[in-house]
């Protein structure tokens, strides 16, 4: 079986920083794109950033130019920087990854279980 486990959600104030990591574990052969979402109350979830296995990268509008998004594929894990967090980006954010389990299996989605990061004074 294969998990996504988020960490690093917190209360910060307006202006701060954060940084969400994403590990996954289990029977891995390769990871193809690793995106973050988030969910606010009453709102869809939607994406947030996204990046290939490859490096590249896209983003929400909303968060361009404030939030970094990268990986390490050595470690099977996918971070996001989120810096002059604002009240707005307060949402659970959830870990996403199409990865394959071995050669001749195709790319499953995988969800992480969320974390909430609240951004007020």
């Amino acid at each position: 079986q294969v998990q996504l486990v988020e960490s690093g959600g917190g209360l910060v104030q307006p202006g701060g920083s954060l940084r969400l990591s994403c590990a996954a574990s289990g029977r891995i052969f390769s990871i193809r794109d690793m995106n973050w979402y988030r969910q606010a109350p009453g709102k869809q979830r939607g994406l947030v950033a996204g990046i290939t296995s490859g490096g590249s990268t896209n983003y929400a509008d909303s968060v361009k130019g404030r939030f970094t998004i990268s990986r390490d594929n050595a470690k099977n894990t996918v971070y996001l920087q989120m810096n002059s967090l604002k009240p707005d980006d307060t949402a659970v954010y959830y870990c996403y990854a199409e990865i394959r389990s071995t050669w001749k299996d195709g790319y499953p989605d995988y969800w992480g279980q969320g974390t909430q990061v609240t951004v007020s004074s």
